[in-house]
C-alpha cells in the first residue's frame, strides 16, 4: 500500500517521505500548529534581510530529508555549486522524515530557520501562507525550463515559494513474477477497468501459495482517494481551501476496498497493518507476496532493486477503460523553497536556480527525487541514470498527453489528513464502522483540519 502511505523519493522507507517516504503515516505536526502564530508574528517583520556584504565567504544552511543515498548525492551537488561559486558555502542540515517537520517548525518559531529548505507539498501553503517562504519569482530563478504544471504547483497567492525538485506520478507497479507463477496475464493498462482490477487481483490470490495477494490494499494516503475523486468529478480540495467531496464519494471507496477485501483480493486487516509498518525492501510487491501494489513512480527503482527483478509501471485504472480518463497528474515529489529571514536571498536564490537547472546538479541528483522537472536537464542526464530510473522517465513521458488539470494544492491543516484516512481505512477493514459511518466521520474530521 506503499503510494499511499508515503509522498516521493526512492531512498530508505524509514527516511522519506509519502511520496517518498516513510510507511508510517505522515504525523500530525503539532509543532507547525503551534509555532503559526510566532511565524505570523515573524512574517509581520516583512520579506528576507537584504544580502549582506562581507568579505569571506557567504554561508548557507540548507536542509532535507532523505537516507543515506540521499545525502551522497545532494553532498555531491553542493561540491559542485562551491567549485564554481567560492564565495557561497552550503552547511548541509538532514535527517529523516519522521523529525524533519517538527524540528523545522521549531526552527522557524526561533526565528532560526535554514536558508534552503527541502519542501513537502502538504506543508507547502501552510508555511507560506504564514510568510515563513521566500517569493522565488522576484529573484534570478530560470523557470523557463520546467514543466508548467510543476512550477504551477509551488505557484500561491503568497507568490512561487517553491520550485518542484522532482515530478512523479501516481501508479500501480506489478510484480510480473507473480502474475506469471499464478499463470495470469499482465493487463492492458490503456484500457483496464477497476472491475478488471479487481476480477485480476482475486485471481491471483486464488491462484497463488498461501499469504500471496493480488494487489496491495490502498487508503492510507490521500493520493489514492485523489485519484477516486477525480474519476468520478470531485476533488480532494478545492481551489478556496475546502474540500471537494462528499462523505458519500469516500463510503464509495472505502466500499470498493471492502470488497477487494472479501475476495481476498488484498490482505485481511491484520496484514494491512502490519504491511504498513514494514521496510520497503520487506513490502508485498517486493517480497513476491503482492502481484500489484500503489506506489508513486520515482520509488519504482528502489523497489526494483529490493524484488531483484523486473517491475513492470501501469496507469491506474479507470471506470471506462480510457486512460484519459485516469485523472493522473505531475506531482511535485518536492520542493525546493527559502526562508523568507534568511540573510542572503540573492545567493539563495541562485542555489536553487543551479539545483533545478544546472547539468552538473543533475548528474549528481539523477532522480533520486524524481524525474527532472527541467527537460533539458532531463535529457542531458538520460544517459547516466540506471535503466530502472530510465524506466520511470519513459513512463512519466507517455502519460503527458493524458494527465488531468492539476489538482488544488493541501490547504493550510492537510497535514493531518493522511492520518484521518489511515486510520478510518482500518475501522472500514476491521468492521468497527459501516463505510457510510466511516464517510462522515471522516469527513467532518478533514473539514475541521482544514478550517481550524
Amino acid at each position: 500500500m506503499p503510494l499511499f502511505s508515503r509522498p516521493a523519493s526512492a531512498a530508505k522507507q524509514s527516511a522519506e517521505t509519502p511520496s517518498t517516504g516513510s510507511r508510517r503515516p505522515l504525523r500530525k505536526t503539532g509543532l507547525v500548529a503551534a509555532a503559526a502564530a510566532v511565524v505570523m508574528a515573524l512574517s509581520a517583520c516583512g520579506g528576507g534581510a537584504a544580502s549582506e556584504s562581507a568579505d569571506g565567504p557567504v554561508e548557507l544552511r540548507f536542509s532535507w530529508w532523505g537516507g543515506d543515498k540521499r545525502a551522497q548525492l545532494t553532498q555531491e551537488a553542493i561540491k559542485q555549486f562551491e567549485a564554481e561559486n567560492p564565495n557561497i558555502k552550503i552547511k548541509p542540515e538532514f535527517g529523516d522524515w519522521s523529525g524533519y517537520w517538527d524540528k523545522l517548525a521549531t526552527q522557524v518559531a526561533a526565528n532560526d530557520a535554514p536558508d534552503i529548505i527541502q519542501m513537502d507539498e502538504k506543508y507547502i501553503t501552510e508555511y507560506s501562507s504564514r510568510g515563513a517562504l521566500l517569493d522565488l519569482s522576484k529573484y534570478e530563478i530560470d523557470t523557463s525550463k520546467l514543466d508548467e504544471a510543476a512550477l504551477n504547483a509551488g505557484k500561491s497567492e503568497d507568490g512561487l515559494t517553491g520550485i518542484a525538485a522532482g515530478i512523479n506520478a501516481a501508479t500501480i507497479l506489478a510484480n510480473p513474477k507473480v502474475f506469471e507463477a499464478a499463470g495470469v496475464p499482465l493487463p492492458d493498462d490503456s484500457t483496464w477497468t477497476w472491475q478488471d482490477f479487481e476480477r485480476i487481483a482475486t485471481e491471483i490470490t486464488a491462484k497463488s501459495p498461501q499469504g500471496t495477494y493480488g494487489a496491495a490494499a490502498y487508503g492510507t494516503d490521500e493520493a489514492s482517494l485523489g485519484v477516486w475523486l477525480r474519476q468520478n468529478g470531485k476533488s480532494l480540495y478545492t481551489s478556496d481551501g475546502k474540500l471537494g467531496f462528499e462523505p458519500s464519494d469516500i463510503a464509495e471507496w472505502w466500499e470498493f476496498l471492502k470488497q477487494l477485501s472479501e475476495k481476498k483480493a488484498v490482505p485481511s486487516a491484520s496484514e494491512v497493518v502490519e504491511a504498513e509498518a514494514a521496510p520497503l525492501d520487506q513490502s508485498g510487491l517486493a517480497t513476491g507476496k503482492n502481484g500489484m501494489a500503489f506506489w508513486w513512480s520515482n520509488q519504482a527503482p528502489a523497489l526494483e532493486k529490493a524484488s531483484g527483478g523486473d517491475l513492470k509501471i501501469l496507469r491506474f485504472p479507470t471506470k471506462t477503460g480510457k486512460a484519459d480518463d485516469a485523472g493522473l497528474w505531475y506531482k511535485a515529489s518536492q520542493f525546493w523553497s527559502a526562508s523568507s529571514r534568511t540573510k542572503h536571498p540573492e545567493e539563495t536564490a541562485k542555489f536553487i536556480d543551479f539545483l533545478a537547472n544546472n547539468v552538473k546538479a543533475g548528474e549528481a541528483l539523477l532522480a533520486d527525487r524524481g524525474v527532472y522537472p527541467n527537460s533539458d536537464v532531463r535529457a542531458a542526464i538520460e544517459s547516466k541514470l540506471t535503466p530502472a530510473d530510465v524506466k520511470v522517465v519513459k513512463f512519466i513521458d507517455q502519460i503527458k498527453d493524458e494527465l488531468g488539470e492539476a489538482p488544488a494544492p493541501p490547504p493550510k491543516g492537510a497535514g493531518s489528513i493522511q492520518e484521518i484516512i489511515k486510520r478510518y481505512t482500518s475501522e472500514v477493514l476491521f468492521e468497527r464502522l459501516s463505510t457510510e459511518e466511516a464517510g462522515k466521520k471522516a469527513h467532518d474530521e478533514m473539514k475541521s483540519a482544514i478550517s481550524s
